[in-house]
């Protein structure tokens, strides 16, 4: 209660069981069809393969950025967007999926609530939902608490804030056999044993943003807890879910055991201040991760309107269709070049670093990364006028120094990461 106030845990028996089937059987078509993948991710300059299998479904156009990696939504169905996957399946898993957001979106409200407005009785009294009706619907259709309701409790503010910090834009996916694992680290302060994930934050997340945790441990009759003695500290059989204080290894860490259809909450800044990591158990597990990316750089509709603003420097002669800089000011060259290694390394090389996995869903981005690209070659077009523009005599010394110090800083990094990306 004093160190840990801000973990919600919840056991499999309040959610409702029609969700928990959709979810699983999601979860299991995901494994048969192969659709889930180990990340290359890059730590300290060094590329490691992670040890879980991971899948990111959510908003089309979002992506998810974690260690110099950045993963790309499989979209789970949205209202306005023509997604084809490529298989019914794989449809009714993303489905699920969403269902499963929005169930966990409204619990978080209410979470949140509880520990902010809920000191008196008579407020109590004004909650919330009829959760089995409810569960499945976006809190932006009918609002987790109607809004003259809430508003006795909530002031309007808050009740935006609480919103934006538990409307899940995502879900990561894992899915690990720790018996297919030849070696997991130990972890290394409580003597939790195994660790599956080591002791980390959830990074690209909006400030203060909740992130919800559903998980899913096959457990089997032959992975029954072991209860041949009972053990000082955890069931080594059972996965489990660790916490610490971060930075501090004084206040003892906690461990919870995760079952069968369990879901924790991490609320607020409870994902900053403290670490978390995962103990592993003897099964197979799956667990849905919701998070609130932050995708202030990171969505398509982001990253367009990048290119569109580079390409307002190009123009084309309506005679000669010959292609020409409208300006050549050191800013603009500037901006222009880094969205260029933007568009390269942020988002071309990243996709097909690892892209193609995603054909195995749907090929909903094969569209966009196309666009892309054709900007890309547009802008590889104006650095190659702006080099030859440099070469002009109109420009003087002066001009032309300024023009090279920017333009140089940008092809410098570009260079670098050609060879970066080309050993990866």
């Amino acid at each position: 209660k004093t160190k840990y106030s801000k973990l919600i845990f919840r056991k499999s028996d309040t959610v409702p069981e029609d969700l928990h089937q959709m979810v699983q059987e999601g979860f299991l078509t995901l494994r048969e069809q192969d659709c889930f993948f180990q990340d290359l991710v890059r730590i300290k300059g060094k590329d490691f393969l992670t040890p879980v299998s991971r899948i990111l479904i959510g908003n089309p156009g979002c992506t998810y950025k974690y260690l110099n990696t950045r993963l790309f939504t499989v979209p789970w169905p949205t209202e306005g967007y023509d997604i084809k996957y490529c298989s019914p399946q794989i449809h009714d898993a993303c489905k699920a999926l969403i269902r499963l957001n929005d169930y966990l979106h409204i619990e978080a409200v209410k979470a949140l609530q509880g520990q902010n407005f809920f000191e008196t009785k008579e407020i109590k009294d004004t909650t919330v939902i009829d959760r089995e009706q409810n569960f499945a619907t976006p809190l932006t259709e009918k609002g987790s608490v109607s809004k003259d309701q809430s508003s006795c409790c909530v002031p309007e503010d808050d009740y935006i804030s609480l919103k934006n910090r538990t409307s899940y834009n995502l879900t990561l996916l894992n899915y690990m056999d720790p018996l297919q694992m030849l070696y997991l680290k130990q972890e290394p302060y409580f003597g939790m044993g195994n660790m599956a994930v080591s002791w980390h934050h959830d990074e690209n997340l909006v400030e203060r943003s909740t992130v919800a945790v559903y998980s899913y441990s096959c457990e089997g009759s032959a992975m029954e807890e072991s209860n041949e003695q009972k053990l000082k500290g955890r069931d080594p059989a059972v996965w489990h879910v660790g916490l610490k204080v971060a930075w501090d290894i004084e206040t003892p860490g906690l461990a919870i055991p995760l079952h069968q259809g369990d879901f924790y909450l991490m609320l607020d800044d409870l994902n900053m201040t403290h670490q978390h990591c995962v103990l592993a158990g003897f099964s197979p597990r799956f667990s849905s991760t919701h998070r609130v990316a932050d995708c202030s750089r990171g969505t398509l509709e982001y990253i367009f309107g990048q290119c569109e603003l580079a390409l307002q420097n190009l123009q084309t002669d309506s005679d000669s269709m010959a292609l020409s800089l409208k300006s050549l000011e050191t800013a603009v060259i500037k901006q222009v070049e880094e969205i260029h290694n933007e568009v390269e390394f942020e988002w071309l090389r990243q996709f097909w670093f690892q892209g193609r996995r995603y054909l195995k869903c749907t090929d909903w981005w094969l569209k966009p990364m196309a666009q892309l690209e054709e900007f890309w070659r547009k802008m590889e077009i104006m650095t190659s006028l702006v080099l030859s523009e440099v070469g002009k005599e109109e420009q003087t010394e002066e001009q032309r120094n300024e023009t090279i110090d920017c333009f140089l800083l940008a092809l410098t990094e570009r260079q670098r990461l050609r060879k970066e990306w080309t050993a990866r």
